[in-house]
């Protein structure tokens, strides 16, 4: 049974195309029109009550959030070899970079976006926005992958991510990330989602 996929062109759900074409798998798309607030339909608000993509359906399974869907999505698809394995050394790190977006990334860029007034690090979920990117910059200079040699679901997640939030001037265009970015959306897979992705926000006006 093939996983749908709950897209929308221009959104976060772009990156979760992408690893479904980085994994070779086969799979479904149920295309939202964000611009006509199809998010909020009953239909999909039935699938994602948050009325936010991607979301996958695979036989009786929901899920949502992103880091959720890549780590279901990766393990579904064992063969692609884009998520160590239980019990690999590698899966620990693999499962802590995918929450660090979740948890830290995310509402770090969200508060300067907003210019809201920093919450005392004791209260913050990330501590403060320079440590968190410190953190993350650390890592990618001992790159290549966030995994070192080993290119997995994690860096889709952020070689796309990243790519959004210093175009948006919420991360400053560090080498090593920009670096990181290219090396992440120059991949086959990439290109072909984000050419598939050109058409559909054509499509949609």
């Amino acid at each position: 049974m093939n996983p749908t996929l709950f897209h929308a062109p221009n959104s976060r759900s772009g990156a979760a195309r992408i690893l479904l074409e980085e994994l070779g798998a086969p799979y479904d798309l149920h295309v939202l029109n964000l611009k006509k607030n199809e998010q909020r339909a009953p239909e999909y608000l039935a699938i994602n009550p948050m009325g936010k993509v991607p979301a996958i359906r695979h036989g009786d399974a929901l899920v949502t959030e992103q880091p959720a869907v890549f780590i279901y999505l990766a393990d579904l698809f064992p063969q692609a070899g884009l998520a160590p394995a239980l019990g690999d050394p590698l899966r620990g790190p693999y499962l802590r970079w995918l929450a660090f977006y979740g948890s830290s990334f995310e509402p770090a860029i969200t508060d300067l976006a907003m210019k809201r007034e920093p919450t005392p690090p004791m209260m913050c979920p990330y501590g403060d926005f320079d440590t968190m990117l410190a953190t993350l910059t650390a890592q990618l200079r001992a790159g290549p992958y966030l995994l070192g040699e080993r290119f997995s679901a994690a860096d889709v997640l952020w070689g796309i991510s990243l790519g959004w939030a210093t175009m948006f001037k919420l991360v400053p265009e560090l080498p090593e990330i920009m670096a990181y970015i290219d090396r992440v959306s120059s991949r086959p897979a990439a290109r072909r989602a984000a050419e598939a992705d050109a058409l559909l926000a054509a499509a949609q006006g």
